[in-house]
């Protein structure tokens, strides 16, 4: 594998920054893109800064042969890291290239602008050097710590930027790892049980039988080691037949526990670690002012990623080399950790990403990358594995389910003098990050290759600590070393329960002191950025003010009742303001809830695109919804049980509400993520609405129409109506 014609280190704007010869530039970076449009983004800041058309600026992304390594693109950091050091870094190429075309041009440096892929003398344009001509000037200077001189000048919140790839993909041209095609490429599948444990499958071949396999057509080769078990074809068709044509058996594997316990079982369980994170010490409990002290307990399930189109990759090993097309998130930590599966050294694995069909996490893009070189390596030729749509739902890290309970006081003017937040949580962080033993196919080998011993635990005390201005409270996350599935990052990881938990607390304190949601809120804060949300999203989304179910929001129209909730956050605490109203209607009989409206209001800083923070944050409100209202992964003691789309329901379009987006762009702050935040809330504004509605507090999720009748309150209500 050849080298790059650039440093990759990362130290200098060479590593990051080219200008070519026809006055185009390529710019590179480690990060990669998932669907948000962060190549758009990236490649409008930096012709923002060269003074060119985003058109003209040729974007490289996670290539581990041509780019630096910037970790993992995840947790909505890339525009406020990878592209502000892009920011930076053309900058300063603009700086060292103005520079040599001043002493070309014998012009002072302030008489020279960027205009159109030309540095042109200010007092006379007629005078000019392209970029082109300035290919040949070296670059090689440190990337500067803070931005040089004036903001972008040319790319801002209101301009819209563009999508370069949606052309390609509204005429279905644009190929996805799922359509690359090499030459003398075969195809295979992986045979394994449906289910995935933490250590694995949790079994082993016990008795195998390929004849009927090997006897179809174009069935090329059976491939083992140890229990990890493929076939390899020139079709997929074939590969598809071959694999449903071999008999197995599998070893008895240890059952799955009953998923009726999950929570309890949860909460039950050891705790490895614990971390706390205290706010101003909690008061002895006879030192609260005589009030009321409320308890809850909220319980969110193991969720999957529910993408479109199943984990696909691509790998063509070599006795010397390998290179690996896969859709994952961190190509280097990829590159590292399939790199000890093979007998290879790092630097003789390429890894390229090449997009899928979207992942909001650790899906099985790894794990799928892993089965292909394997394969490839075994049979000496490139190998495509796509997994079956049963294969993703089994085998692909799912979101954790998580445990929350909270105790809120109040004192006898209805403020809030006290709070304690519990949660019970597995680790949100099970990507390879270098280490083989994370990937599935590694615990299949004849010579497994065990998980790291010490896990790593995170993620599932994300947004755990509140918001508010309190004068008493502690936050405590207790850690989890395993639980029945194996499970890993999911869009926002712990944000998404906490911030449910947090949220719908909050609402019931504030019906418990007779207060309007929003009022509410806005008393126990300061912060006046969140205040602003708050009061954006309250006059944008027409909040009537009241106490929930006080008769100002709800009513019956049409046989429905319908409510009005509030729930906002920033995320991690230190990023984007969110905050998010939930207008819904529920079927008194059925159960059955349906979000109408949502309004959002969303301060991520600086924007860099309108339509893309846009964009974003409706995708966050739809999986969101999603979540809420349909999603739980389920399963026997044998496996998972909901493989497909009709046993893990996902939202449907019909059921997409009107979604009101309001941007507060702030162009003199440093820009924030928004990739993750606006999925936070929406559970909480949900169940607030709908306790609105109908009095009926929902804790668990999904709140699915079963789950709505199964309620104390609907049942007494039931009771009350049947008299």
């Amino acid at each position: 594998m050849s080298g790059p014609d650039h440093d990759t280190s990362g130290q200098s704007v060479a590593s990051w920054i080219t200008i070519e010869p026809d006055s185009t530039v390529t710019a590179r970076s480690g990060k990669v893109e998932l669907g948000t449009g962060l190549r758009s983004a990236l490649r409008a800041i930096v012709g923002a800064e060269l003074g060119l058309p985003a058109r003209r600026v040729r974007m490289v992304l996670g290539d581990t042969a041509l780019v630096p390594d910037q970790g993992v693109t995840a947790g909505s950091k890339s525009i406020q890291t990878a592209g502000m050091l892009l920011q930076r870094a053309a900058a300063a190429a603009r700086r060292e290239l103005v520079a040599a075309a001043g002493e070309l041009l014998g012009t002072a440096v302030d008489d020279l602008a960027l205009r159109d892929g030309a540095i042109v003398d200010r007092k006379d344009p007629a005078r000019f050097i392209t970029l082109g001509q300035l290919a040949a000037v070296s670059l090689d200077v440190p990337v500067p710590d803070l931005m040089p001189g004036d903001p972008l000048p040319a790319c801002g919140g209101d301009m819209d930027l563009g999508r370069i790839e949606l052309p390609e993909m509204l005429t279905g041209s644009f190929r996805y790892v799922h359509d690359l095609v090499l030459a003398g490429m075969l195809h295979a599948r992986v045979i394994r049980p449906h289910r995935r444990v933490p250590e694995g499958i949790g079994a082993s071949i016990a008795t195998l039988d390929t004849s009927a396999a090997e006897a179809l057509p174009g069935v090329l080769a059976i491939v083992r080691d140890g229990s990890f078990l493929a076939v390899v074809a020139e079709r997929e068709d074939a590969a598809i037949a071959a694999a449903n044509a071999i008999r197995v058996e599998w070893t008895t594997h240890p059952p799955l526990p009953d998923q009726a316990d999950l929570f309890d079982a949860i909460r039950r369980a050891p705790v490895v670690e614990s971390r706390h994170t205290p706010g101003d010490a909690p008061p002895p409990a006879n030192a609260l002012p005589s009030g009321q002290t409320l308890h809850a307990r909220y319980e969110v399930p193991y969720q999957a990623h529910g993408s479109l189109g199943p984990s696909c990759a691509v790998a063509d090993v070599r006795d010397d080399g390998a290179t690996i097309w896969s859709s994952t998130q961190g190509v280097f930590s990829l590159r590292d950790a399939i790199a000890p599966l093979l007998g290879l050294m790092p630097g003789q694995v390429r890894v390229i990403s090449t997009e899928g069909s979207g992942c909001y996490g650790h899906n099985g893009a790894e794990d799928v990358a892993a089965d292909a070189a394997l394969i490839s390596q075994r049979v000496g030729r490139p190998v495509r594995v796509q997994w079956s749509r049963q294969d993703e739902f089994a085998w692909e890290p799912k979101g954790s389910a998580m445990v929350s309970e909270v105790s809120g006081s109040l004192d006898e003017a209805g403020a809030i003098v006290g709070w304690t937040y519990e949660v019970w949580t597995l680790t949100h962080s099970n990507r390879p990050g270098g280490q083989p033993g994370l990937l599935l196919a590694a615990s299949q080998l004849a010579e497994p290759i065990p998980s790291p011993q010490r896990r790593r635990f995170g993620g599932g005390d994300r947004n755990a600590a509140h918001p508010y201005d309190l004068p008493h409270s502690t936050t405590t996350a207790y850690w989890i070393e395993a639980g029945p599935l194996h499970q890993s990052s999911l869009r926002s990881l712990g944000g998404f329960a906490n911030t449910t938990a947090i949220e719908s607390f909050i609402d019931e304190l504030a019906c418990a002191a007779g207060a309007d949601p929003v009022a509410f809120r806005l008393r126990h804060l300061s912060d006046p950025r969140a205040r602003e949300v708050i009061e954006r999203v309250e006059a944008t989304a027409g909040w009537c003010p009241g106490p929930a179910r006080s008769g100002a929001r709800n009513g019956s129209r049409d046989g429905m009742l319908h409510g009005q909730g509030i729930a906002w956050t920033r995320y991690e605490g230190e990023y984007a303001y969110v905050a998010m109203i939930a207008d819904v209607s529920v079927d008194p009989g059925s159960g059955a809830i349906r979000v109408e409206r949502v309004t959002v209001a969303h301060d991520c800083g600086r924007i860099i695109s309108r339509d893309g923070v846009a964009n974003q944050v409706e995708g966050n409100i739809i999986q969101g919804i999603s979540r809420t209202l349909k999603e739980e992964v389920t399963w026997d003691a044998d496996g998972i049980t909901s493989l497909t789309f009709a046993s893990y329901p996902i939202l449907t379009f019909p059921e997409v509400p009107e979604i009101d987006v309001v941007l507060i762009d702030r162009p003199g702050e440093p820009p924030w993520g928004a990739g993750e935040p606006a999925i936070c809330p929406v559970a909480a504004a949900i169940g607030n609405a709908v306790f609105d509605a109908t009095a009926v507090r929902l804790r668990r999720l999904p709140f699915t129409p079963q789950r709505f009748r199964d309620t104390r309150e609907y049942r007494q209500r039931v009771k009350m109506t049947s008299r």
